[in-house]
């Protein structure tokens, strides 16, 4: 499995995770006071299939607990990765 940069997008409320220069999956989010919201999580068609959707949604969850924010996950492939690795199940939002 080929590694990728992942970067967070304060502009564009997102984590970018790109290969050789190229967007290749991103997480998007909106932030309402201490909660991070994830809404979508996508990967450009061509390279699907190569873990890069976990890789970015991994980043940003660990960004998300390195900044103290709660987690809603509304974006299914979010709620089922975190569902898949529990180390991840004290971000998530009570309320």
């Amino acid at each position: 499995m080929s590694t990728i940069q992942v970067e967070r997008n304060d502009a564009r409320c997102r984590y970018e995770g790109t290969h050789d220069g190229e967007l290749v999956s991103l997480v998007d989010y909106v932030l309402r006071g201490d909660t991070m919201i994830v809404i979508h999580t996508g990967t450009n068609h061509r390279w699907r299939g190569q873990g890069f959707a976990g890789q970015v949604t991994q980043a940003a969850l660990d960004d998300a607990r390195d900044r103290g924010l709660h987690v809603v996950a509304r974006c299914p492939f979010t709620a089922d990765f975190i569902a898949h690795h529990p180390d991840y199940a004290d971000l998530v939002s009570k309320s």
